[in-house]
């Protein structure tokens, strides 16, 4: 007897477009049958500035998504980014119990609850506890330690949160089309997951979710993730130096740096020019090349080295051996993966979705929504599936995250 579909809605609220993905469930198999866009308005640097005019075009994308599948959904699984998200790391350790010292579920229990016990300051807000690697007598432990043998059990979590009023406006923006929003998933975490393998991960491995208004990072170890954070710095910020330095509008800036843009300077030639809107009608003028590509490869660089100085001690050449994967609509940007590995100092690629996904859904812009279908996917066979045997699909989705 088969079980009744659900239809797992996704939504990234951007800073230059609203994202949405409808996912059919069945229990054994997802599929996209759904997707809507709209171009943002009220967002800034992932932050909801204007309420009104960020649930118009929500709601529009999610409207359009509902039409494209042909299906309601009851709820969907939102996105978060912004420079209000902080995080921070805590673990804690108990002595088995048992006289015998073999591990048993309360002895998980307890070592988890107290890592996850640090009180937040007012007016914050947990979005994730990400759970690292259990310890054994100080042994790694990359499942869940149960029936194992020792005295001490260790366990850390970086835990993720932020201002509650902004993840509020966020949540308000759906409920406004009368939509619950099952759970708040980071960016970079639905992002990562899609673009790296799980050996990756194992070895090591930073992603780079790079939007118009922010960059939002995961850095993996372990087979984990070791931390997140977001960089109010993004594509947004490349038109910007554009519009200053060429002086030209926002419009004009976003158009050059989509044709012309590099992350490096590519152009020897000093006197080689692009047109500006390259139709030849009045206002068409002509722009030195090598100059605007020196702007955008001088913000590209300032990026990168950001995210770099954030990470700090917690990145090395050594623990990131998969090296660097960038996704998001900026990494688009040609040459940025170079540009990165010579900025960190290990290889560095452009990501892409798993091959299962259509074409029309490849583009490094839909990979945070990808993933966070996935996420529901991963949580609902958590609570609903039935024990099996063997792989198959619900082997590759369950424990999508070591989040609990």
């Amino acid at each position: 007897m088969s079980s009744r579909p659900s239809f797992i809605g996704a939504v990234e609220i951007g800073t230059s477009k609203i994202t949405v993905l409808i996912g059919e469930y069945t229990g054994r198999e997802l599929a996209i049958i759904g997707c809507g866009e709209c171009s943002s308005r009220g967002v800034i640097k992932g932050s909801v500035v204007d309420y009104k005019a960020a649930s118009e075009c929500t709601h529009s994308a999610l409207e359009q998504a509902e039409r494209d599948a042909g299906e309601r959904i009851e709820y969907v699984y939102l996105a978060q980014t912004g420079g209000h998200l902080e995080g921070f790391y805590n673990e804690a350790s108990v002595n088995v119990k048992a006289a015998d010292n073999m591990i048993e579920p309360d002895d998980i229990r307890t070592v988890c609850d107290l890592a996850k016990s640090k009180d937040l300051p007012d007016g914050r807000m947990v979005v994730h506890h990400i759970r690292r690697p259990f310890r054994v007598d100080g042994r790694l432990v990359p499942a869940l330690p149960e029936n194992l043998m020792g005295q001490r059990l260790e366990v850390g979590y970086w835990t993720v949160h932020g201002q509650e009023q902004r993840l509020a406006d966020n949540i308000h923006v759906i409920r406004g089309f009368n939509l619950e929003v099952r759970e708040l998933v980071l960016s970079s975490l639905a992002a990562g997951h899609m673009v790296t393998t799980s050996e990756e991960r194992q070895h090591g491995v930073l992603v780079l979710d790079i939007g118009a208004g922010t960059t939002d990072y995961v850095l993996y170890r372990d087979g984990a993730p070791h931390l997140t954070g977001v960089v109010p710095v993004g594509g947004t910020h490349l038109t910007n130096d554009l519009s200053i330095g060429l002086r030209l509008t926002e419009g004009q800036a976003e158009k050059l740096k989509l044709r012309f843009g590099r992350a490096s300077v590519q152009t020897k030639d000093k006197a080689a020019k692009v047109m500006l809107n390259g139709d030849f009608t009045i206002g068409d003028r002509q722009l030195n090349q090598q100059a605007l590509e020196q702007i955008t490869s001088a913000r590209t660089w300032e990026l990168l080295e950001v995210v770099k100085k954030k990470l700090g001690t917690a990145f090395s050449t050594e623990t990131c051996v998969a090296g660097v994967v960038l996704t998001g609509g900026t990494a688009k940007l040609p040459g940025i993966a170079e540009v990165a590995a010579k900025v960190f100092g290990v290889p560095a690629h452009l990501g892409e979705a798993p091959t299962w996904v259509s074409e029309n859904l490849r583009d490094p812009g839909f990979h945070a929504g990808l993933g966070l279908l996935y996420y529901g996917v991963s949580a609902q066979a958590e609570k609903s599936a039935p024990p099996r045997r063997g792989g198959g699909f619900f082997s590759g989705v369950k424990r999508l995250f070591a989040t609990t």
